[in-house]
Order: structure tokens, then sequence, then C-alpha cells
């Protein structure tokens, strides 16, 4: 728990010394970087290997898996051959909007 405290205290020290645009890119990147591998993790909790996949051949899931980006088709495609589903919400990023959550897209 200590070791936790004092990463976080160094990232908030560090995000104070860089300007705020180049704070908000590097979470981006980020962002980016941790749906790189959770689609992997999700594929491996699945019990899926690549080559299963029959709607893409193994490099194309080894490409799709690194991926910074991809179309929504594409990774609907891809959660399906896994056996799982997608859900697409959108929500008020400030709270003083009285916007409920909304379900866009469930499949």
């Amino acid at each position: 728990m200590k070791n936790k405290l004092k990463r976080k205290d160094f990232i908030d020290e560090l995000a104070a010394m860089l300007p705020p645009v180049r704070v908000q890119r590097a979470k981006k990147e980020a962002e980016k970087e941790i749906f790189r591998i959770r689609l992997s993790e999700l594929r491996k909790q699945m019990g899926v290997k690549q080559e299963d996949i029959q709607a893409f051949t193994q490099s194309g899931i080894s490409k799709l898996e690194s991926r910074k980006d991809m179309k929504i088709s594409t990774l609907v495609e891809y959660l399906q051959n896994i056996g799982m589903g997608l859900e697409i919400k959108a929500y008020p990023k400030k709270r003083k909007h009285r916007a409920d959550e909304v379900v866009l897209l469930k499949m």
C-alpha cells in the first residue's frame, strides 16, 4: 500500500511539472496501451488461442491486439469470436448536467 502511495505521489508531482496538454496526451496514450493489453487478456481469459478465431488469421489477430485504435465493427467481430459482447455507453462528463447514462449499443 505504501509503495502505491509513493508511485501516485510521484505521478502527481511529475504531472504538476508538465504542461497540461502534455499530461492529457500521455493519459490518452496510456489508455490506448491499456486497451491493447485488455484485448489479449480477454481472449486468454475466455480460453481462446489466436489460431482458434475463424474470422481472422493468426497474424491478423496479433496485429489487431497490438493496435491502439480500431473500428467498432472490427472490435464487435473480434469480441463475438471470443464469446463476448460489447456495450457502449454515453454519459455526461460534467456532473452539473442532469443527463443520465445512456446505452448506445449493446451486442
